[in-house]
């Protein structure tokens, strides 16, 4: 276990304790999921940090991650626990829909030999938009999820088969009720701007005057307060005539939102032609998600989503992490890294997800931090940038973000803050400090 430190304790003193403590008793430690961030070390300038102390830094971040990563995996054991009638995991213990499997384009041959077999089609559907067939497989009873998976990539080696997958927000908790009530500054025009998230709450005076078109749940509504909050950020305060797509992939159910879910929000948002949107949500990789993304980015969609919040060590997180995303980390006030932000190649900008004021669905107000909100405020900024999707469009998008973007870090494009942070914080985002 660490030492017991004093707050006062200089950071020199915490690294030197740090890297003395043992390497298993590091990995055991658990650190909170919304860490505070620490000073960097000053040294002279044009002078190394000595070894000793770089070494220690070192240690402080695998640290860090290692126990966000930690509390990460006990939230989905929490969760797998508390459902296990419908949730099961998959060989990396992500979690996925029990005693079910995805078929994508499956030969009609192919899902005659599954039947015979012994699975059960539970559901088959054309996502028009994206060009793309899905059949969701029950698999026998007995077969266990990974085992049917298995069987069914034996029976047909040539097709693509995958996990029901979950997904889930990727975001800190609030960290207290806000009351300031700031002046919104308006974009400078209006945007069309599609969210594929848990419920909205469309009556929060944040959104007023925004068009909602909403998505999914059989037209039942189920204000979250995850996406009711990333929604205040995409368009709290924006031009008259914006209208947000909101496709609700939960439904209220708190295991998640599923692969199959997320596909059809995609394609409806390829139906209306949505330019840019935002995807707030963290999970495995997954062919289909994969297949639906790849879809979306050739016909000119701009997509964003955040890095996750499991740490710098951590490995990537999707869909931020497939090359046709815009991946986004957060930085706090003082554009600093969050500590529990990821990093690695999958990072393209940095926003600000610290501090930040967003609506509830019982019209009350939050201060948040996390990448899932720094997500939004990119995606309104390429929101600016770009009407109805286009390739040419998609790549001018990209590269005005890139001008735009204030290098922060090393100098250049970095895993840490990508391109560099782009200031799209409206002024009704931002929260007292107290």
């Amino acid at each position: 276990m660490f030492p017991v430190l004093k707050p006062s304790m200089p950071l020199f003193a915490l690294a030197i304790a740090c890297a003395a403590t043992p390497a298993h008793a590091q990995n055991a430690a658990r650190l909170p999921a919304a860490m505070p961030a620490l000073p960097a070390l000053q040294t002279p300038a044009g002078q190394a940090l000595p070894q000793a102390v770089q070494r220690a830094q070192g240690i402080l971040q695998d640290t860090a991650s290692s126990g966000l990563t930690q509390l990460r995996r006990l939230e989905i054991e929490k969760r797998l626990r508390l459902h296990r009638d419908v949730l099961d995991t998959d060989n990396k213990g992500a979690p996925v829909l029990r005693s079910q499997v995805i078929a994508i384009d499956p030969a009609p041959e192919a899902l005659q030999r599954a039947r015979s077999a012994g699975f059960a089609v539970i559901d088959e559907r054309s996502l028009d938009g994206l060009d793309l067939r899905i059949v969701v497989l029950r698999s026998p009873d007995g077969t266990g999820t990974r085992a049917a998976l298995r069987k069914l990539r034996r029976l047909d080696p040539a097709g693509s088969y995958d996990f029901n997958h979950v997904y889930s927000g990727s975001a800190a908790v609030n960290a207290q009720v806000s009351t300031a009530a700031s002046a919104t500054a308006p974009p400078s025009k209006a945007v069309r701007i599609g969210l594929i998230d848990s419920g909205v709450s469309g009556q929060h005076p944040a959104l007023a005057g925004v068009d909602m078109k909403v998505w999914g749940c059989e037209g039942e509504a189920h204000p979250d307060a995850h996406g009711t909050a990333v929604a205040s950020l995409l368009v709290g305060g924006a031009a008259a005539g914006s209208t947000l797509y909101s496709a609700d992939i939960y439904c209220g159910r708190p295991t998640g939102g599923a692969v199959s879910g997320f596909a059809q929000a995609m394609a409806w948002m390829a139906r209306e032609r949505v330019g840019v949107i935002n995807l707030s949500l963290v999970g495995p990789d997954n062919h289909l998600l994969q297949r639906a993304i790849q879809a979306l980015a050739a016909r000119g969609h701009v997509l964003v989503a955040a890095v996750g919040n499991d740490g710098p060590a951590a490995p990537p997180l999707f869909p931020a992490a497939y090359p046709e995303v815009i991946g986004v980390t957060a930085v706090d006030q003082r554009q600093r890294a969050l500590p529990e932000a990821g990093r690695g190649r999958q990072v393209d900008f940095a926003a600000r997800g610290s501090q930040l004021r967003v609506a509830r669905p019982d019209g009350d107000w939050d201060t948040v931090r996390g990448t899932s909100f720094a997500a939004p405020l990119v995606a309104r900024a390429a929101a600016q940038l770009i009407g109805a999707p286009g390739e040419a469009e998609a790549i001018r998008v990209r590269a005005q973000l890139i001008a735009q973007a204030v290098d922060l870090g090393s100098k250049g494009r970095d895993n840490t803050y990508g391109h560099g942070l782009l200031d799209a914080l409206p002024t009704a985002a931002v929260a007292e400090t107290r």
